[in-house]
């Protein structure tokens, strides 16, 4: 439990200090394409491969992803702002006018994203007034040749990035070698 010393607004501002990628959970349940704009979102293994996002306790959305016992998570761009926007707002249809297609598993990926992860829900965990929700990943869109920016959030505004040509990340091609010559600390 947080300190009762712990100001919700501090929190919240603090936190927003932290710079975080923007995707719309997705799922089909009763025939109606059902999502929501989610930040967090995280890789968590590799060996199975698994992710993680934290839905709202209160979240309709989560509610139907519950259900249908599938989601995908679709990773937006720069310019989807308008996008990320729609899926954050209490509109009852949030895909009037968003172009998307089903997935291997059935759940919509939109039109344009960055990239998507198509999943089953793995196991559901208590987090305070969210859940954290393990999915297990069945399927992958390729990483795309053209590499757009991704949409980000930091301090409450949308944001990008653009990387550093000259300070390449230690990314690693060769994951085995990499696996094998790292500590267990390692990012993903």
């Amino acid at each position: 439990m947080a300190s009762p010393e712990i100001d919700p607004r501090t929190f919240r501002h603090v936190l927003g200090q932290f710079c975080t990628g923007i995707t719309i959970i997705t799922t089909v349940h009763e025939d109606i394409p059902v999502g929501f704009a989610c930040q967090s979102f995280a890789a968590l293994s590799l060996e199975p491969p698994l992710v993680l996002f934290c839905p709202t306790k209160l979240s309709r959305s989560w509610a139907a992803i519950e259900a249908s016992g599938k989601f995908c998570v679709n990773v937006l761009h720069e310019n989807q702002k308008d996008v990320s926007a729609r899926f954050g707002s209490r509109e009852p249809d949030k895909f009037a006018g968003i172009g998307w297609s089903p997935s291997k598993l059935g759940s919509p990926v939109i039109d344009g994203t960055l990239a998507h992860i198509d999943c089953t829900v793995h196991s559901v965990h208590d987090g305070g007034d969210h859940f954290v929700v393990f999915g297990a990943v069945h399927s992958l869109s390729e990483v795309p040749k053209k590499k757009p920016r991704p949409l980000l959030f930091y301090r409450g505004e949308y944001t990008g990035i653009e990387p550093d040509k000259n300070s390449p990340a230690q990314w690693r091609d060769d994951l085995d070698a990499f696996l094998t010559t790292t500590t267990t600390d390692t990012w993903l």
